[in-house]
């Protein structure tokens, strides 16, 4: 799993800071968090392809984080996509993409997935899910956490010689949840593999107040990308626009016991 910052900036783009975007590997999947204007020029300047996009979810209507979206599908566009690219944002995403593909003189080479969500909507995926929960900012909002799968225990390759299990494909075969059979006896993966492992889990609310759903979600997050609009002298104005302090940010990071804590939306 890999996450690319491409903005992390809040309202309107700086020389040094781009809006709201962020890149996440996940196996062969490529998710895209928020498309503020400039998201493709910040793509070019990363190692993630914006071709290779498989799912786009946006966390509201306002423009820092989804103006980028028009120049990304035109772009995909003219690089002649034929993969379908699905696309999640609260309840008005649909009629948005359908304004996006509609705009000046352009045809689109590519099929859309566009879905809206609401409050406790799940997306299935090959090896992890993504959960979305309404945020506490003015407008409505998502927040959204990626868990993988629980993963295989760890492979015991004494355990598994000790059956008579050789070294190569069939260790393989084991490892990915498969029964073998040697000399006539079948070995079971739950032989020689441990306690299955939790998946990572991370975890991006870009614009919220905090609240106890938000802690909730944010719940031993190996790692949380949280609003972080003001410090602490300016807490009460952006908790009145729908927004939180660093301060804030690392106090619902503690309270959720998480490991790894990462600021965006600063101003």
């Amino acid at each position: 799993m890999q996450i690319v910052f491409l903005g992390t900036g809040g309202s309107w783009p700086s020389k040094d800071r781009n809006v709201s975007a962020v890149a996440m590997r996940i196996g062969s999947d490529v998710l895209l968090f928020d498309c503020g204007e400039g998201t493709q020029r910040q793509l070019m300047s990363s190692n993630v392809s914006f071709m290779k996009i498989n799912r786009i979810l946006i966390s509201h209507f306002h423009g820092d984080h989804f103006l980028g979206l028009p120049g990304l599908i035109q772009s995909m566009s003219l690089n002649n996509r034929k993969k379908p690219l699905e696309i999640y944002g609260p309840p008005g995403i649909v009629k948005l993409v359908n304004t996006i593909i509609n705009l000046g003189y352009f045809t689109p080479t590519f099929d859309f997935i566009v879905k809206d969500l609401e409050d406790n909507d799940a997306i299935k995926c090959d090896g992890y899910i993504i959960k979305a929960k309404t945020a506490e900012h003015n407008v409505p909002t998502l927040a959204y956490a990626v868990e993988e799968n629980p993963r295989p225990g760890r492979f015991n390759v004494k355990k598994a010689k000790k059956l008579g299990v050789p070294e190569g494909p069939l260790f393989r075969r084991l490892q990915k949840g498969g029964n073998v059979t040697v000399n006539g006896k079948i070995v079971m993966p739950d032989m020689v593999l441990g306690k299955s492992r939790k998946g990572k889990k991370i975890v991006y609310i870009p614009d919220t107040k905090p609240s106890k759903k938000i802690v909730e979600l944010a719940r031993n997050a190996n790692v949380l990308i949280h609003d972080s609009t003001a410090d602490s002298k300016l807490e009460k104005k952006a908790n009145r626009y729908g927004h939180s302090s660093a301060r804030q940010a690392a106090m619902i990071a503690k309270k959720a016991c998480v490991k790894t804590l990462f600021l965006t939306h600063i101003s």
